[in-house]
């Protein structure tokens, strides 16, 4: 596991929260109550805080909204759309609802609508294989395809498990071509690693992110200071966010 893994790993709320548990249980122990008491309190102010909808929204609120989404339709054309694998059977519309697959919207139906919007001709799909042998790029093809997108207007990239190989691996086969100006396809929250990492690489990305996830639902029971289990574990991809910016920014990829 690489370095950048791990550490987003560890300030996971649930993570964070046990670990900071186990320590203070160790010191408690040692008999160094004080320290263990603060690792306790650290601990609990951690979870709660990620519990909290209202610290969803303003965290993961202020990433979503740096790239702010734009309907097909007014985006400007480009020489072609990159897709960036990751959770692309998902498509939850709001983090604070149950997910219901019949409004899920994911990546490859984005890359769809601006194919046939006519945005550009080509697709790049980014994406290694996660499990099992297929690759996420070859996944997103097949459901490219069954929305009507032609073979021949796609293009596979397969070695990729990072956001940074995403654009390390991309940015050749672009390059072949002679593309440099394309439409960049991930979710809003993704966005502003993604677009970073594009330009580093010497591309002229345009985000073209799908609708934010992180707002308020339409629902009169919804509270933003009730603490809820589902916004606690979403929260840890907020938190990745937050360390993939920092880490990426200490190696230089950004």
């Amino acid at each position: 596991m690489s370095f950048s893994s791990f550490f987003a790993n560890l300030i996971i709320p649930l993570n964070l929260c046990v670990t900071l548990l186990v320590i203070a249980v160790v010191l408690l122990m040692l008999g160094r109550r004080r320290i263990a008491a603060a690792l306790i309190a650290l601990s609990v102010a951690w979870g709660l805080f990620w519990s909290l909808p209202a610290s969803t929204l303003w965290a993961g609120g202020r990433l979503e909204q740096l790239y702010p989404y734009t309907p097909p339709s007014e985006l400007p054309a480009a020489q072609a759309i990159v897709v960036l694998g990751g959770n692309t059977a998902g498509g939850r519309l709001n983090w604070f609802q149950p997910y219901d697959r019949e409004k899920a919207l994911t990546r490859t139906d984005s890359a769809a609508i601006l194919y046939k919007a006519e945005r550009a001709p080509l697709i790049l799909l980014s994406g290694a294989a996660l499990e099992g042998s297929q690759s996420e790029a070859e996944f997103m093809a097949s459901a490219l395809r069954r929305d009507g997108v032609p073979s021949e207007a796609l293009l596979l990239e397969k070695k990729s498990f990072t956001t940074y190989e995403n654009a390390l691996y991309s940015a050749p086969i672009l390059k072949e071509r002679n593309i440099s100006r394309v439409l960049l396809v991930t979710s809003a929250l993704h966005m502003p690693r993604a677009m970073a990492v594009f330009s580093k690489q010497g591309l002229t990305p345009i985000a073209a992110p799908s609708a934010p996830q992180i707002v308020v639902p339409n629902d009169p029971d919804f509270s933003f200071w009730l603490p809820d289990e589902r916004t606690f574990f979403a929260a840890r991809s907020i938190i990745k966010e937050y360390a993939g910016l920092l880490v990426y920014w200490l190696r230089g990829w950004i």
